[in-house]
């Protein structure tokens, strides 16, 4: 594992960062491969990410997007991942169709849905069961209780290690999730966190030693490499 930790002036170099680290991943990976894939993160601190990638002339064709983590919510709904990505950038380029591997949320079993996703994931990577394929990228936040994805502090989802996709639980609010062992797998872990609330937490996920279970942002250890991209005021403490 490679380990890269930057700290950027604020939000704005933070997201220039990312944009420059991706498309060079993307232009790499699309040399070596044919294709770029990446998987998106939730939450306000990468839409100005997906915003930035809009802007981009890139080969649509060849890049396919897939999502680290769902709320078990319908696509259209306001807490969607998958709508704010459609909104922010998918909806504004021509990237087709096929290209975008949303998270099914329609069932009304989420771990139905889990296995159907698995199943996608292993058709579309051409890999058998047991087996954990590589993204190109997969793009994580970090909450202030230190999860990432939907892989919360002390829940079911932390203990999953033979699948690729598991139901994540927060206050009883069903997610659809990676599991780390699927994220570990990838070329490339890039986290972008921003702000000071996340400091407590990414002492945590820094220091010698602590409880993953507590802190399951430890959990990420990819084979790859492995980007964390801080604000100043999230990682103003920290020296790398």
């Amino acid at each position: 594992m490679s380990k890269n930790i930057e700290v950027l002036s604020d939000k704005n170099a933070l997201i220039a960062r990312a944009l420059e680290l991706i498309l060079s991943g993307m232009e790499t990976a699309i040399q070596q491969r044919g294709q770029f894939t990446i998987a998106l993160s939730g939450g306000s601190t990468p839409k100005p990410l997906y915003a930035a990638f809009a802007q981009q002339k890139l080969p649509w064709d060849k890049i396919h997007v897939f999502w680290g983590d769902e709320r078990y919510v319908p696509s259209e709904h306001p807490d969607s991942n998958e709508l704010m990505a459609r909104n922010a950038w998918l909806n504004k380029v021509d990237i087709p169709a096929a290209n975008i591997h949303a998270m099914p949320t329609d069932d009304a079993e989420p771990k139905v849905a889990a296995v159907k996703y698995e199943k996608h994931l292993q058709d579309f990577f051409k890999s058998s069961p047991g087996n954990f394929p590589a993204l190109d990228i997969v793009l994580l936040g970090m909450g202030d209780d230190a999860h990432t994805a939907s892989l919360f502090p002390h829940t079911e989802a932390l203990s999953v290690r033979d699948r690729l996709i598991t139901v994540g639980n927060k206050d009883r609010s069903m997610r659809l999730t990676f599991t780390y062992p699927f994220i570990n797998a990838a070329r490339c872990v890039m986290f972008v966190v921003a702000g000071a609330n996340k400091r407590p937490a990414l002492a945590q996920v820094f220091a010698p030693e602590a409880d993953s279970s507590q802190y399951p942002s430890r959990l990420i250890q990819p084979q790859g490499e492995l980007w964390w991209l801080l604000d100043a005021a999230a990682g103003s403490e920290l020296t790398s």
